[in-house]
């Protein structure tokens, strides 16, 4: 009788956990959209080079300490990541895109050969720049909505975790060379 109790005791521990953990889970298109119209709510904010080298910097501890486990904390409507109309997203040193707050089909795919409207793989140039000890790359983008490309430039910093080795980056679009090359790049 005893072990009949404490089975049906374990039985309902574990439905009520597994219950709780679906429930827990949070659909990634929902969680895309969240966290694109946080982007769309800030975009009214400009931001700075030292604000986005700030959120980079603070991104890439995250990630360094926790790994993939960090990624839940760049999505979401209350995600501090999500800011001034733009995000942080993580890609692997083979250039595998791991986490995209906006767009998670991107995910897992392999971003090396992708070129901007001027022939520039600036994957590759981001990985360089990454190894290398951080810094920016600018390329040419469209804006979202828009069909011509413009000046985007982008903020990367390399990291590791155990055996893996994540580049964190953010980009914005209103910036100037300028404004970067005055606010140091590092």
């Amino acid at each position: 009788m005893v072990r009949n109790a404490l089975f049906l005791a374990v039985a309902c521990l574990a439905t009520c956990l597994v219950t709780s953990l679906a429930a827990a889970e949070v659909d990634p298109l929902e969680l895309a959209k969240e966290s694109e119209a946080r982007c769309t709510a800030t975009a009214g904010d400009k931001p700075t080079p030292q604000l986005v080298m700030q959120k980079v910097k603070e991104a890439a501890a995250l990630v360094e300490k926790d790994g993939r486990a960090a990624f839940a904390q760049f999505k979401g409507k209350d995600s501090p990541f999500l800011f001034c109309g733009t995000y942080i997203w993580i890609h692997d040193g083979d250039g595998k895109m791991q986490m995209h707050p906006i767009k998670p089909k991107m995910e897992g795919k392999d971003l090396l050969g992708l070129k901007d409207s001027k022939g520039k793989t600036f994957f590759v140039d981001m990985n360089a720049v990454a190894a290398a000890g951080g810094g920016w790359v600018d390329y040419q983008w469209p804006k979202p909505g828009e069909k011509e490309p413009v000046l985007k430039v982008s903020y990367v910093r390399q990291v590791k975790n155990g055996s893996e080795t994540f580049i964190v980056g953010c980009g914005v679009y209103d910036l100037s060379l300028e404004e970067i090359n005055k606010a140091g790049g590092k």
